[in-house]
């Protein structure tokens, strides 16, 4: 992973190319911070556009600069036509479609995408980088079609949608939430709209950053509820009065992965000091149902996929991936194909299946929460059962949303359909692979969120001992949302409550210390 870079404040970045980490993007998408380049990166960026200059005067045919695209790559474009020639380039390609990207999402897009020019291989002028940083720090975000790429050659059309708003066209969102057009947006930071220099248009459109920035928006998101499950796993562990053993680390030691480890670490960092645990310690239960008991395995293997992907988005955060590169030691300009997105792509589909794991297994502790025979809690956690069904579809909301979570998992990378006249025969589908992470998650957090809710009903429902500190000041934030369930009530707005417990849970160190983000 790069070295972490440092800032002059906790409201301000610095941005070095190849520095940028999962922590400063975290930082990023949350808002609230003014970036800016390292300085040290203008000269290289300079360097690179005189080097396009130097082709264009010299009459050099280079693709990108001074010819059409994709399967229109051999035509050649005169000197007097190649602003038009980047203009009509950024048009033609803002043909995106569906709802705007999130504004997390949007200020992932913008920073990357300037550290990506600023790797000095684009040959385009600072200024470019400059304005969408000055967007972001003026919190102007383009209007951003969600739909429309696959993930080669680069995310065209949404980074067209991007490139409108610097020419002046386009939309945009104001921090008020008022849409303007992009030549109003471009004047609300103090900027003329650009008229696009060679190879500046394709500079802009080409890149993966909107397919990283939805991959890591979902990585963030799963980081977060990964967290706040293995708090879930945790009480209901406690309220059925569960095995600790299972968690004994020379165990994990015994089979060496090291997500397994961490996970079986922190849950017994969670639990120390509990009263529960070890007041059946000579009860009759000899093993918990895997879903107890293999906490460790599955949540373990899910960490270390998403770490994995981490290391994948974390690199590509930090790449140049358009396409030509410009370079400048030999002041070469050579096509490649950096724009494709399957290192993307890939990591997108395995934190599919981590996420999609994380509320499989969830959903199994509620069911076990509710079966009397292996809880020995009341049916369905409420004490007048029949005239009450307690938690009994609640579950079932659960049990939708994990076999909803099954399907979203099916790899995106597999697939690919050729475009531009089978020039582009091959494409990653990255940008709707990392897309639908955020449905994901959103689903996993409400199976996480009804856990919760259920373990801290069943550990009221024979409440005699104490869990943990840290387990019981959780218990204590989540009755500040929920009430305990007498009986029955309209509970939409519990689920609600619980599932932004499960993305914004304010967890203790042991749980957030093993996240890629955080560590």
């Amino acid at each position: 992973m790069p070295s972490k870079n440092t800032a002059p404040s906790d409201a301000s970045l610095i941005l070095t190319p190849g520095q940028v980490d999962l922590a400063m993007l975290r930082r990023i998408q949350a808002g609230g911070v003014q970036l800016s380049l390292d300085a040290s990166v203008r000269e290289g960026m300079l360097r690179a556009e005189a080097a396009v200059r130097h082709i264009v005067e010299n009459d050099q045919v280079v693709y990108g600069i001074n010819t059409g695209f994709g399967k229109l790559a051999s035509t050649r474009i005169g000197n007097d036509h190649l602003a038009e020639l980047q203009r009509n380039l950024v048009l033609s390609h803002s043909v995106g479609t569906g709802e705007p990207l999130a504004a997390p999402v949007v200020r992932m897009v913008l920073a990357t995408k300037a550290v990506s020019l600023a790797r000095g291989h684009s040959g385009v002028r600072p200024a470019l980088a400059d304005a969408l940083l000055a967007l972001f720090n003026a919190g102007v975000m383009p209007r951003i079609p969600a739909k429309g790429s696959v993930g080669a050659s680069g995310d065209l059309a949404p980074l067209a949608h991007l490139a409108c708003v610097l020419i002046g066209e386009g939309e945009a969102t104001l921090p008020d939430g008022s849409v303007v057009s992009g030549a109003q947006a471009m004047k609300h930071i103090g900027l003329a709209p650009f008229v696009l220099g060679p190879k500046e248009g394709l500079a802009l459109l080409n890149g993966t950053q909107v397919s990283t920035a939805l991959a890591l928006f979902g990585l963030f998101g799963a980081e977060d509820v990964f967290a706040s499950s293995l708090m879930s796993g945790a009480l209901s562990l406690e309220a059925i009065q569960g095995s600790i053993k299972p968690f004994d680390a020379r165990i994990h030691a015994a089979r060496g992965q090291p997500g397994q480890i961490a996970v079986a670490g922190a849950v017994r960092t969670l639990l120390e000091g509990s009263e529960i645990v070890p007041s059946h310690a000579d009860c009759g239960r000899v093993q918990d149902p895997y879903s107890v008991r293999c906490i460790p395995q599955v949540m373990g293997a899910c960490l270390d996929n998403l770490a994995h992907a981490a290391r994948v988005l974390v690199i590509e955060a930090n790449a140049a991936s358009d396409n030509p590169l410009v370079f400048v030691d030999t002041g070469e300009v050579i096509s490649g194909g950096n724009f494709h997105a399957e290192p993307v792509a890939f990591a997108a589909d395995i934190i599919a299946l981590a996420i999609s794991e994380v509320g499989a297994i969830a959903e199994r502790r509620i069911a076990l929460l509710l079966d009397t025979g292996l809880s020995g809690l009341p049916p369905f956690l409420v004490r007048d059962g029949g005239l009450n069904s307690g938690f009994m579809i609640a579950q079932v909301t659960a049990a939708a949303l994990a076999s909803e979570n099954k399907s979203l998992a099916h790899p995106a990378s597999v697939d690919s359909l050729p475009t531009s006249a089978n020039q582009e025969d091959h494409v990653s589908m990255a940008t709707f692979a990392g897309r639908r992470l955020g449905d994901m998650v959103n689903n996993t957090a409400v199976v996480v969120g009804i856990e919760a809710m259920a373990a801290a009903q069943g550990i009221e429902l024979k409440r005699k001992l104490k869990s943990s500190p840290p387990v019981e000041a959780e218990f204590a934030a989540i009755r500040r949302k929920v009430a305990f369930l007498e009986t029955d009530r309209y509970l939409a707005p519990d689920i609600e409550a619980m599932r932004q417990w499960a993305l914004k849970a304010q967890l203790p160190a042991a749980l957030l210390d093993i996240l890629p983000s955080h560590s």
